[in-house]
């Protein structure tokens, strides 16, 4: 893997990270490599385009709100594939939405999808669900992390050692999640609240108010990519 970044140690750092190596312009980048990622802000995508000249191997895009024509218009004729990913990635449970741009031969996305295949669970998706899509799998890794937040501190006051109350919580997530892949949310609520019980004393307290804050939560960070 190549990386070119405006801050130079940086980029030598992830580098190092990977066993990879530098180049010190985009150019060279893009003539040493087959595969091209854009990883910069929205706004510096033209400056990038306008640096190779619209020119590039094939692109893998993660910009946000940026959509596959936007990219055409910049590097005209180039096989592009618009991606977002989540956190989870980073230890290969992630989800990668992604558009193929119109035209994409087929032997450049199979072979583009292949390198991606280890990361996670590849989404196909039409362009105007994208951001709806980001709003939900990659903001939600941070929504989910402060839920663990909170049930651990829930824990800890009631005398759990703080380690021992995120262990927990990690674990039970952790499961919840296989489990979510069997059976849908409603039956899993079910399952473990019996009648009367304590879990379905502890959902009495949070159901509506978290389906609203979620909700807002998920409008909210739609509004940012409009």
């Amino acid at each position: 893997m190549l990386f070119c970044d405006l801050d130079a140690d940086r980029a030598a750092a992830v580098a190092a990270e990977v066993v990879g190596e530098t180049r010190d312009s985009l150019p060279e980048l893009a003539t040493d490599c087959e595969v091209l990622v854009l990883a910069v802000k929205p706004g510096a995508l033209r400056d990038v385009a306008e640096e190779l000249d619209g020119k590039a191997p094939a692109l893998i895009s993660i910009l946000a709100a940026t959509s596959t024509a936007t990219i055409a218009e910049v590097f005209p004729g180039v096989p592009a594939l618009r991606l977002m990913p989540n956190q989870p990635v980073e230890v290969r449970r992630g989800v990668l939405c992604y558009v193929a741009a119109e035209g994409m031969p087929d032997g450049i996305l199979v072979k583009l999808l292949g390198l991606l295949e280890p990361l996670g669970e590849l989404i196909p998706l039409q362009e105007h669900l994208m951001d709806p899509a980001m709003a939900v799998m990659s903001s939600s890794p941070a929504y989910i992390a402060l839920v663990a937040e909170a049930l651990a501190r829930g824990g800890e006051r009631e005398g759990l050692d703080p380690k021992l109350a995120g262990e927990l919580v990690a674990g039970a997530l952790a499961g919840t999640a296989e489990l979510l892949g069997k059976r849908d949310p409603e039956t899993i609520r079910n399952a473990v609240a019996s009648p009367g019980g304590a879990t379905e004393a502890g959902l009495a307290q949070l159901e509506g108010v978290v389906e609203d804050a979620f909700v807002n939560a998920v409008n909210a960070s739609l509004e940012r990519f409009r």
